[in-house]
């Protein structure tokens, strides 16, 4: 089956198919087995705010004044179709194949997203914004999550390349939005690795999803939710 369920929503689709172009990038961490790290549960409130549109979520997206000096943006890159084969990972299976192809509820109608590059380096770092109802945004990130963590080590073959899969659950980044996952992700293949944080924090009717170098994601989380999360 195809694994961009997870791959997409969450914003890894490239870095999972360019780990044979990237340099190694280890951070020593060892993989264990755990569930999304979350807290709370949105409230009748939160249920009640009314979805932003994809419009007024690309006002909301970091740009480069707001991440410094050595960031420069990448083009998006067309959606690519290549099925990517995943191996010992029935979680990741049972998200099902309309999901995987864009097309399921996992999906959000209301979505907008941005990547930078860093320094002239392999370092990158990407922001995703959706917004649907409180519940709608929690029950399908944390089904993703769920997924991924739950299963520490199994192996990918993207475009024929195969690629060995290891999924960290991390602490949540505590006081900051409704709901909070984070999860580091290692892509290993050909002798080389590339390690992947990613952090997705709810806040009523938004949800923010950063992924990247885990040193960028780490410096720019609460200038993303602080944007995302401002009033219009």
């Amino acid at each position: 089956m195809r694994v961009r369920v997870a791959t997409t929503v969450l914003g890894i689709t490239a870095a999972l198919l360019a780990v044979p172009a990237c340099s190694t990038d280890t951070t020593g961490t060892k993989p264990d087995t755990a569930a999304s790290a979350r807290t709370g549960k949105p409230t009748d409130a939160a249920q009640q705010a009314a979805p932003l549109t994809s419009a007024a979520l690309e006002t909301r997206l970091l740009d480069q004044s707001d991440l410094g000096s050595g960031y420069l943006r990448k083009p998006e890159r067309p959606t690519q179709h290549n099925d990517v084969t995943v191996f010992g990972c029935p979680a990741l299976s049972e998200l099902g194949g309309d999901a995987a192809t864009g097309g399921g509820t996992l999906t959000f109608p209301r979505k907008a997203k941005t990547a930078f590059t860093y320094g002239g380096s392999s370092s990158e770092i990407s922001e995703e914004l959706y917004s649907d109802s409180a519940n709608k945004l929690s029950e399908g990130i944390d089904r993703i999550f769920d997924a991924m963590t739950g299963c520490p080590t199994y192996q990918v073959v993207a475009g024929g390349t195969p690629i060995d899969m290891a999924s960290q659950k991390l602490p949540a980044p505590r006081g900051l939005g409704d709901e909070r996952w984070s999860q580091l992700l290692t892509f290993s293949t050909g002798g080389r690795s590339t390690v992947v944080k990613q952090t997705a924090i709810r806040d009523g009717s938004l949800l923010l999803v950063i992924s990247g170098s885990p040193a960028l994601v780490d410096r720019h989380l609460g200038k993303a939710l602080a944007k995302a999360t401002a009033a219009s």
